[in-house]
């Protein structure tokens, strides 16, 4: 692992796409509930408009959480706009708008919080688009200690790199499960961390990518006393839609939350 990485001071638990088991997943309001809720990072997705808008979101499709049906990749900013993307999730949401992605690091900054942006490459969209479109606003926003870029994607992730070095911008490799040759794909990304599903993680996966020197982060529990043991196996932090359960169980080892 490169020395030349920022030195990120991870908290241990971070919100998913803001605090989703409370507020409307990937809005302001939810980071905003995160913030409140102690948290001091935030995992979040991106993608981009039909015209080239980045925008805080996760599906390919609207359906799930606004009141639109159809593609993300039809919309302009202006019908994105018009979008309710707070009223599926309680009332108390209603008229919630899409943010778009300077909106999103406005807020960040103004809340002094770190964030995981996940590039979210969906169906046949390119992901390298997708990074010349974001990496920018990225690294003009936000120093590199409260950031870290991570995707599925491998194109994107590349392209990422070749943006910007690893002094300026963590990468994250995200993964469903740990592949065997995981130490090349984070050594030709100089990559800072592993996201990884962690009911997939084994101990020995996880001992060898702590090992190399490698931050180890997992993606999401909600049932601390069912992940406690990956405490143990030396996973630096959990991305949860609620860490506000790991107080009522026992808090993590190490960094306290808030």
């Amino acid at each position: 692992m490169s020395s030349s990485h920022p030195d990120i001071a991870l908290p241990r638990l971070i919100a998913h796409r803001g605090l989703a088991a409370h507020a409307p997943e990937n809005t302001l309001a939810a980071v905003r509930a995160a913030h409140e809720a102690g948290c001091r990072w935030v995992e979040l997705d991106v993608q981009l408009l039909g015209d080239g808008t980045p925008v805080i979101w996760h599906d390919a499709t609207l359906s799930r959480c606004s009141d639109g049906n159809g593609r993300l990749a039809a919309l302009d900013l202006a019908a994105a706009r018009r979008l309710d993307v707070g009223s599926w999730f309680g009332d108390a949401f209603r008229g919630e708008r899409m943010a778009t992605l300077n909106e999103m690091l406005e807020l960040l900054l103004e809340r002094n919080m770190g964030v995981n942006m996940e590039l979210k490459v969906t169906g046949k969209r390119s992901g390298t688009e997708l990074a010349e479109a974001v990496v920018p606003r990225l690294l003009e926003a936000l120093p590199a200690e409260r950031l870290i870029l991570s995707s599925f994607d491998r194109l994107a992730l590349q392209h990422a790199r070749s943006l910007a070095d690893a002094s300026l911008l963590p990468i994250g490799v995200l993964t469903e499960s740990v592949p065997h040759k995981w130490r090349f794909r984070c050594e030709s990304l100089d990559a800072f961390s592993i996201h990884t599903d962690w009911t997939r993680l084994t101990a020995h996966r996880a001992n060898e990518i702590k090992a190399a020197g490698y931050r180890l982060l997992c993606y999401t529990p909600n049932d601390p006393a069912a992940f406690a043991n990956r405490w143990a196996w030396g996973v630096d932090s959990a991305i949860s839609d609620d860490p506000t359960l790991f107080d009522s169980i026992a808090p993590p080892p190490g960094e306290a939350r808030a």
